[in-house]
């Protein structure tokens, strides 16, 4: 039987409670404050949820009200989401680094009249949009350092709103086990922002029953276990962060692990060694930079081990990818290399105990996909949408593949429509978006599908595949299939290349736009004795150029001759969410950046050496300034022979 088939475990809070009563002293939720990791017990943990919610309601805070949280990962935001789902509210998370056009935007849709802030940053960006707010009642903060001597009168400390909730409490006994027991399955438990990539973002309204059955889907097929550590160190406004940190976590009694800041959070994952890891492909992308880096760094005779391990490690997964067995010398090279190469490996990437890690949110290249598989990491592939409860299809252990996206998970099914569109039911399926019944009519078929937006097919071992988004999907004027993200994923397996946005659809051959890695590009030209200022002044050097074009033929050699390079320019600055050229989980907004950059793509296609470039730049504040320069674009990248695989 379902979770949400039983009245005492049917939410979220509920599922809390649970813990609370099976597993009192185990570990709830932890994070890592001045160095120091403190535990926050399942029974401490209800305990906060509870207090933190009578304090709200003491406040006003009322059955369908709207409260969001803003920060870093902390356990004060967590328990604040499950606060105000107790008192029967909804919550609202919003990224962090959000711009304030972006949260006026999503604070006003949302309706939100309670904001928990992390710290001062937060409070002051609330504070700085309050006469935009009208709905906004109270802003709650957690880390008081610099607050001391703000007296607006909507703040409040999370340490006031505990102790009026406790005051509350013994003025109300009762309340709060009430309102928990009046909150049912399909009660909107939160609203979650699309990443918007073809617009504003949407809310998209989630119930207990999609964020709980959800979880059990995928506990079904993963090899999860009560008190299991995980890394929560996601956006919280993500989807993704929600599946895990609050669904699975509740379901399973997972420990979530808050880091000390994202500029510890690689440090953390080494000391805390999860045993599972959910990650975008941008962080494995920087991780196998990493890797790479201190490879070069490293002394002749170390470069020869480390390249001939990871060479004999990649021909090794291919003849398993293949199904070919290993010979003698393989598994004993294998098993020198787990000593001196792969473990170490592991070890620094804070990966050794991790039993599964996941790639979600956007494809992995395949080249970075196998790297990983390689050294011994249960990398697999997850598929979802916000839209989804954030979990569609994931790979078995033993079915793990860098092509597909692996299998649907329980009670999910799902079809390929004859546009090649995949489409779904299930109980991920959410309720729609809120305040957009229009919208939510065209996103669902009439016989109630979800139409996913991405095209796929299923491959003859039943696995899903996703191609692209449908929308960009195209074919170049020869007719050949042109699928952007293919041909950007093997760009991106080189270090020095953060971003890569191709152009091809109904031209003669594919371009490109190259945003540099900043960090690897620069200790590539500190070595070749290149000075440099800034990044434009990097990504305009001839030599940074024509080493990039080095790294494009290289990926050119595993591509079919249609779907090569031909051209290609580096951009003099970094694509950025604030100026909309990406969403805040990292992707690409192809239509915006189409159409920003329309006088680029023109010059590369008429055989232009160079082109004029003027670049918007939007500050935190909403400020706005432009860049201008001159940009070279470089001729056809020729392809390197491609490596034969053992």
């Amino acid at each position: 039987m379902s979770l949400v088939d039983d009245v005492k475990t049917s939410t979220l809070p509920k599922l809390l409670q649970r813990n609370a009563e099976q597993d009192p002293k185990g570990a709830g939720i932890r994070e890592k404050a001045r160095g120091v990791w403190q535990t926050h017990s399942w029974s401490a943990y209800r305990d906060t949820v509870r207090d933190l919610a009578l304090g709200l309601a003491a406040l006003g805070f009322q059955r369908g009200d709207k409260l969001s949280v803003v920060g870093d990962n902390r356990p004060q935001l967590y328990f604040a989401q499950l606060s105000a789902q107790a008192l029967g509210g909804i919550s609202v998370p919003v990224y962090q680094d959000s711009i304030a056009s972006e949260l006026v935007f999503v604070l006003n849709h949302a309706e939100t009249s309670f904001i928990v802030a992390e710290d001062q940053e937060q409070v002051d960006k609330a504070l700085s949009l309050k006469d935009k707010l009208p709905r906004l009642r109270w802003i709650v903060f957690d880390d008081p350092r610099g607050l001391s001597f703000y007296d607006d009168p909507i703040l409040r400390s999370f340490k006031s709103v505990l102790e009026e909730g406790r005051k509350f409490g013994q003025a109300h006994p009762g309340f709060y086990e009430a309102e928990v027991a009046k909150g049912g399955p399909d009660d909107t438990a939160m609203i979650a922002y699309t990443s918007g990539t073809t617009g504003s973002p949407k809310g998209a309204m989630l119930s207990h029953r999609n964020m709980i059955a959800t979880a059990e889907a995928f506990l079904e097929v993963n090899d999860v276990k009560p008190g299991d550590n995980w890394l929560s160190y996601l956006p919280m406004a993500w989807v993704g962060d929600a599946a895990f940190s609050l669904g699975i976590a509740l379901v399973a009694r997972l420990t979530a692990n808050c880091p000390e800041s994202p500029e510890t959070v690689q440090r953390d994952l080494r000391e805390l060694g999860p045993d599972a890891m959910l990650a975008p492909p941008r962080i494995w992308e920087n991780m196998l930079t990493l890797m790479q880096i201190k490879g070069n760094d490293a002394s002749p005779l170390k470069r020869r081990i480390f390249g001939f391990f990871r060479d004999l490690a990649e021909r090794c997964e291919l003849k398993r990818t293949d199904g070919r067995g290993l010979s003698l010398g393989d598994r004993l090279g294998l098993a020198l290399g787990e000593v001196l190469v792969y473990g170490p490996v592991r070890d620094q990437l804070g990966l050794r105990k991790a039993r599964w890690c996941y790639t979600g949110g956007a494809p992995l290249g395949p080249d970075t996909y196998r790297f990983f598989r390689s050294f011994g990491i249960n990398l697999k592939q997850v598929y979802g949408a916000t839209e989804a409860s954030a979990l569609i299809a994931c790979q078995p252990d033993a079915e793990a593949n860098p092509n597909t996206v692996g299998r649907p998970i329980p009670k999910v099914d799902i079809k390929i429509d004859d546009r090649g569109e995949v489409l779904l039911k299930g109980p991920n399926v959410f309720r729609g978006y809120f305040k957009q019944d229009e919208v939510t009519r065209d996103t669902m078929t009439a016989d109630g599908w979800l139409k996913t937006g991405d095209a796929g097919f299923f491959d003859k071992q039943g696995h899903l595949v996703i191609i692209d988004r449908a929308k960009d999907v195209g074919k170049l004027t020869d007719g050949s299939a042109f699928a952007p993200q293919f041909i950007e994923n093997k760009l991106k397996f080189s270090p020095f290349i953060r971003e890569a946005v191709a152009f091809g659809d109904q031209r003669p051959f594919v371009v490109t736009m190259i945003a540099i890695d900043m960090q690897t590009a620069g200790t590539w030209a500190e070595k070749q004795g290149l000075a440099y200022t800034s990044f434009m002044d990097l990504s305009r050097k001839p030599e940074v150029a024509a080493m990039i074009g080095q790294e494009i033929a290289k990926a050119n050699a595993t591509l079919p001759d249609v779907q090569q390079v031909r051209r290609y320019l580096l951009l003099n600055k970094e694509l950025d969410a604030d100026d909309s050229e990406m969403t805040r989980t990292r992707k690409v907004r192809r239509r915006f950046v189409a159409e920003k950059y329309a006088n680029v793509i023109e010059a590369f296609y008429s055989g232009a050496s160079s082109v004029d470039v003027t670049m918007e730049i939007t500050f935190e504040d909403g400020r706005k300034s432009s860049l201008s320069s001159t940009i070279d674009i470089h001729g056809e990248a020729k392809a390197e022979p491609a490596r034969r695989a053992a």
